[in-house]
């Protein structure tokens, strides 16, 4: 049984004074330490290519051999020079000048091109560019350099990978500053709103940051030792969660806080009281979204391995954040904390009412909800469940087999622009070809027949540097003879292949396809990667993710569940509510994205991302409900245990979902498609979590169940639930509650 203090209890001083203070300098020193660091992520963290690669798809495997053939690992900035009308030959002079500055600033590589298109309206450069500097900054100045330079009145372009990599970065820049006080300053305004109180917000605000500096710390930490790869991606994600979960467990402590003020007039007392109360379900909910997150490790994608840990150690910092420095803050604060509107001290005979329907003591929304569960509770879950089914039907509507790099950044972007100038002029797939791995034994029969296939323009063996072998092609006068021999390593050859299709269309994934099952019945060894095929493995490996890491979710959440309420078929509802809550975001989701935001699909992680999240945290306010709902039933029985617990925890569910949904919200700053997409499902699956299923679908459901919602625990035996009600006018009360538990 929970006790509550009395007025008069005492405390003694060391745990007065001395613990809160020692508690509060301890995070005020974190802070001051990961505080600076959240600048230095940078350092850490990287947007390349190889931070999203599925870790054993052929893609990847074509990569490592691409590595044995060059001294570094360089990626392609296309420049793309184009006119409204035919270059002359001064022009093309002028251009053809652009060579030396270009290679200057591309570190010294040697440029490909000029090369005019057939057209004779555009000219393209090739600038190898080493991915493991600054992209973004070398992409900055190629695009000074050729703007300067390039004739009067033509259009320059840096794209290729070079510039799309460097526009994503520029995407991402906001996450450190915008993201960040966007998310707070919707947590501040609602936290505002709620406690109508000076303090209380900043109090939260205060756990909530000093919880994102330890994350970051230690996020930093771990990318340093390299024990995980941190991209951008995950950079916002993390901050967007830690917040969102350490204000959902101050929330929870607050409301047990306030409620133990109505007892006692010692604020160390009712601090106390608070934690004991609720540090049950913020472990259990804690617990649950970092194994949750954890078991994105069984992916095969490295962007899903780095976020789990790194989500993971956030929501670490969250708890802990929630369970020492807050209590510390509200045990030094006390009821000043809620001012003005402080908690008054009710009279003995108030503070533990008698409870017959469980809606006694309750007022306004929740009252009426609570009426309304238990008045027709089996027309309120029907109705519920019918309603999310028919949400659920839009999930068939879900585009989610990924999208072109062209579309993801959804602001202006001068490397997207590109793309479009080079299709218009050259080759679709120019500039990001297919590379192909083959045994210098069948080196010819696979050119042969690489060159042969449909959708392939051209293709050819690259020599020692990149340098492809055309046969017959003149040298430039002064230049050196042109290779004639392909490059070999461990008995390898490269092929480029130029596709006819842009490289990141579903068109050339379907040339992939073909060439990688045409190219391996003429040699087994064969293997085909580049772009293309990086962005069609990833697409795959991220629904292969989805079938296998789901199953090892829900059984993660339902194991919880089941110790924590002592229960298997409450448990087992409750994740079947959190599934189908999920369905139902999906399905609106996927309505929004198809017919009022038009776009022309969703990253093939997107599902993934929004179910980890939607559920693990969906069932945060399962605990936050379940728990307190268990706590009324073994005093007051399950039926009006459920309707007292569902009164005193549905401001606090609501409160928390508004706040989550706002953090995740605030996402939607960030230019990037995947991180809109995400921010809307998880805002708006969380808010139908809180509303509909939290609210009427699992309290109706577990009302019209009656005990058996607690089988097989004593607590579902119909005996045990009326000496339960009976618990009110027995002598001795605890004893009796001590044996039901």
């Amino acid at each position: 049984m929970n006790k509550t203090p009395h007025a008069s209890a005492r405390v003694p001083f060391w745990l007065r004074w001395l613990v809160p203070v020692l508690l509060v300098i301890t995070w005020l020193a974190i802070a001051g330490i990961g505080g600076p660091t959240f600048g230095r992520l940078e350092e850490v963290s990287s947007n390349d290519q190889a931070s999203f690669l599925p870790a054993g798809a052929e893609a990847t495997e074509v990569q490592d051999w691409q590595a044995k053939f060059r001294d570094t690992n360089e990626i392609p900035a296309i420049i793309v020079i184009e006119s409204e009308s035919a270059f002359t030959p001064a022009q093309l002079g002028e251009v053809a000048a652009l060579k030396g500055g270009l290679e200057a600033v591309g570190g010294g590589s040697t440029v490909i091109g000029p090369i005019p298109s057939e057209d004779a309206k555009a000219v393209q450069f090739v600038v190898p560019i080493d991915s493991a500097g600054e992209v973004k900054e070398i992409v900055k100045e190629l695009r000074d350099e050729v703007q300067a330079s390039a004739p009067e009145g033509m259009q320059t372009f840096v794209t290729g990978p070079a510039g799309l990599t460097a526009d994503l970065v520029s995407a991402f820049a906001g996450i450190d500053g915008i993201l960040l006080l966007a998310a707070l300053g919707a947590v501040f305004v609602i936290l505002l709103i709620v406690y109508r109180s000076l303090l209380l917000p900043v109090a939260v605000l205060f756990t909530s940051v000093f919880a994102l500096c330890a994350a970051i710390l230690l996020v930093f930490g771990m990318a340093k030792l390299g024990w995980i790869q941190l991209n951008g991606q995950s950079q916002g994600i993390l901050s967007i969660l830690v917040i969102g979960a350490a204000t959902d467990y101050a929330l929870l402590y607050v409301s047990r806080f306030r409620e133990a003020l109505t007892h006692t007039t010692n604020r160390t007392a009712a601090a106390l009281t608070a934690w004991k109360n609720s540090w049950e379900p913020i472990i259990a909910s804690g617990a649950t979204v970092i194994i949750a997150l954890l078991c994105l490790l069984f992916s095969d994608l490295n962007s899903n391995k780095a976020l789990g840990p790194v989500a993971a150690a956030g929501i670490l910092c969250a708890l802990f954040a929630a369970l020492t420095l807050l209590p510390a803050m509200m045990a030094l604060l006390g009821r000043a904390a809620f001012w003005p509107f402080l908690p008054k001290l009710l009279p003995e005979t108030e503070r533990e009412p008698e409870i017959v329907t469980g809606l006694e003591g309750q007022k306004g929304v929740w009252r009426a909800t609570g009426s309304l569960v238990s008045g027709r509770p089996r027309t309120v879950w029907v109705a519920s469940v019918l309603l999310l089914l028919v949400a659920s039907a839009g999930v068939l509507q879900l585009k989610a087999n990924g999208v072109p790099q062209t579309d993801v950044i959804l602001t202006a972007s001068n490397a997207v622009d590109g793309q479009d100038a080079l299709a218009r002029h050259f080759d679709a797939g120019s500039g990001s070809p297919a590379v192909i791995v083959a045994n210098e034994a069948a080196a010819q029969e696979v050119l042969k027949a690489t060159r042969a296939a449909d959708g392939v323009g051209d293709a050819y063996l690259l020599a020692d540097g990149g340098m492809p072998i055309i046969p017959g092609a003149p040298a430039a006068p002064g230049a050196p003879p042109a290779p004639t021999a392909p490059a070999v390593r461990d008995g390898k050859v490269l092929i480029n292949a130029t596709l006819n299709f842009a490289a990141d269309s579903n068109d050339a994934e379907n040339v992939v396809v073909a060439l990688r099952q045409d190219l391996k019945k003429v040699d087994d060894g064969t293997l085909v990667g580049g772009v293309t095929a990086t962005a069609l493995d990833t697409n795959t490996t991220a629904q292969r993710d989805l079938v296998t890491i789901i199953p090892v979710v829900l059984a993660v959440i339902l194991v919880i569940l089941m110790l924590l309420l002592r229960s298997v078929l409450a448990p087992v509802l409750l994740v079947a509510s959190v599934v189908l809550s999920y369905g139902a975001a999906l399905g609106v989701s996927a309505f929004v994205f198809n017919n009022i935001l038009g776009f022309p699909g969703a990253d093939a992680t997107v599902p993934l991302f929004g179910f980890v999240f939607l559920v693990a945290l969906g069932v945060d306010y399962n605990i936050f409900l379940m728990s307190r709902v268990r706590e009324e039933s073994l005093k007051h029985g399950t039926r009006p245990g459920i309707l007292r617990g569902l009164g005193v925890t549905g401001g606090v569910i609501t409160s928390a979902g508004v706040v989550l949904a706002a953090t995740f919200a605030a996402l939607g700053v960030i230019p990037i498609m995947f991180l809109v997409q995400l921010a809307f499902i998880v805002a708006f699956g969380v808010l139908l979590d809180t509303v509909l299923v939290r609210s009427l679908l699992v309290p109706a459901l577990a009302h019209d169940i009656g005990p058996r919602i607690w089988w097989p625990s004593k607590l579902g035996r119909p005996e045990t639930d009326a000496a339960a009600r009976g618990l009110r006018a027995a002598p001795e009360p605890e004893a009796a509650e001590a044996g039901i538990r």
